[in-house]
């Protein structure tokens, strides 16, 4: 059965998802009329908006009826993982993303940056009004592990001997922990501590899952389909799953192709790259960390009653598993 996005997962919230938008509009305002274009753009250029989805899912889970300081908590997380993907297109000089322009493209690096920081120091500022102090320190503290996936990932680069583990803290802190701090985030606002871990697990392994499956399309779609220009993450030789295992099951010159393709990162190789990838099994052996990802996070929300929203949170993680089905 298909998950349909509006009916199986946004329902629950949907009001309130109208209502957030809002919040956004409000924080992206600034007197700087540069500030306020450039954030209109990478702000409408977002994607589904998952995490604030999942934050105001995780909010009803837990029981919470009134949305509305979560609708700003999810606006937050929104501005928050923006700003990150404003400063990930800068140091990955990328032109494109999911399709469309980036600030740097559209304007400069130098503006890119100085806009996301604007980004995340506004989301501190909506954080503050909140007037919470546990939340702004679990914010705080995480923003920090964000930052720090990103630098783990900057140092991995060119590394073929990178290993699993360490992919795995580069996609917690780049990917994961932002879906964390939406899920724990909404049941500390919701005052329900007991329904916290339950809600970090689910979070947790879920974007362990969003990210592996996010690897795993590269080498299976074209750029159309992606939005985001095919052989990136090769050309800058950064050593993603497919690349790891691919390196673990094979041996000679096969070997030596993705050893020296991560080395050395360019296009030369790219197509003997994705066949060897292709052919080794990685694939395989990333469709099934996926699998595995997906159901510890969906056994993560046993903690949970019953509910639409729990159950919608159940059908998130089972879309996006079905993107490599």
């Amino acid at each position: 059965m298909a998950i349909d996005f509006k009916h199986d997962i946004l329902a629950p919230v949907a009001a309130d998802f109208t209502a957030m938008d809002k919040f956004i509009n409000e924080g992206i305002s600034s007197k700087v009329a540069l500030v306020m274009s450039v954030s209109k753009h990478v702000v409408e250029a977002g994607g589904k908006r998952m995490r604030p989805i999942m934050c105001l899912l995780a909010a009803q889970a837990c029981g919470e009826t009134d949305l509305a300081r979560t609708q700003r908590l999810a606006a937050v997380i929104e501005m928050l993982h923006t700003a990150t993907l404003v400063h990930d297109d800068v140091v990955d000089d990328s032109n494109l993303r999911r399709g469309k322009p980036t600030a740097n493209a559209t304007w400069n690096n130098q503006t890119a940056v100085l806009v996301g920081d604007f980004l995340i120091a506004r989301s501190f500022d909506l954080l503050v009004d909140l007037n919470d102090m546990a939340l702004l320190k679990e914010f705080s503290t995480g923003t920090c592990e964000i930052a720090e996936g990103e630098v783990l990932q900057l140092q991995a680069q060119h590394q073929p001997e990178t290993s699993e583990e360490t992919y795995l803290n580069i996609i917690y802190g780049k990917t994961s922990r932002l879906f964390q701090l939406a899920t724990e985030g909404a049941a500390m606002l919701a005052g329900t501590p007991e329904y916290r871990d339950g809600l970090k697990r689910y979070a947790g392994h879920f974007g362990n899952a969003f990210q592996i499956i996010d690897d795993i399309l590269d080498y299976t779609s074209d750029a159309e389909v992606l939005g985001k220009n095919i052989g990136d993450d090769l050309m800058e030789g950064k050593p993603t799953l497919p690349l790891i295992a691919a390196l673990k099951n094979t041996t000679g010159a096969t070997h030596d192709v993705i050893y020296k393709s991560i080395a050395t990162g360019g296009l030369n190789d790219l197509e003997e790259v994705i066949s060897i990838v292709q052919n080794s099994g990685a694939l395989d052996y990333c469709r099934r960390r996926a699998h595995e990802e997906t159901q510890s996070a969906i056994d993560g929300l046993n903690v949970l009653p019953e509910s639409p929203a729990k159950k919608a949170l159940y059908n998130l993680a089972m879309m996006a598993l079905n993107r490599i089905q």
